[in-house]
């Protein structure tokens, strides 16, 4: 009986006891520094994806825009008056970049916090 707890009480020599604090020291490291710069490098990339997503979205939408305008417009707006098309798609192009920046909040943008 006397042996098995003599081997439970063993007392660490300093080299464990540098060894253990050395081994928490890489974990804390490892818990507070690397995990979040993971969730960072996703975060990034899932924003990189949807502005990409998005930045070609409103180049084929403008393209649209355009095409729809001179299509319709006909001969009316030919010659002297064909800036009107750009100026439409413009507008158009302004209003769903301002609507797009108005959807975007602070709190949205730290909801980690």
């Amino acid at each position: 009986m006397a042996d098995t707890t003599s081997r439970f009480r063993r007392r660490a020599t300093p080299s464990d006891q540098v060894t253990d604090i050395v081994d928490s020291v890489k974990a804390y490291a490892r818990q507070e520094t690397l995990e979040p710069l993971k969730g960072a490098a996703r975060w990034v990339a899932v924003g990189t994806v949807a502005a990409v997503s998005l930045g070609l979205a409103m180049v084929f939408l403008s393209l649209a825009v355009l095409r729809l305008s001179q299509d319709l417009g006909g001969t009316a707006l030919d010659g002297a008056w064909s800036f009107v098309h750009y100026l439409l798609t413009l507008v158009v192009v302004s209003a769903l970049v301002a609507l797009s920046f108005s959807r975007i909040s602070q709190r949205s943008l730290a909801k980690g916090e």
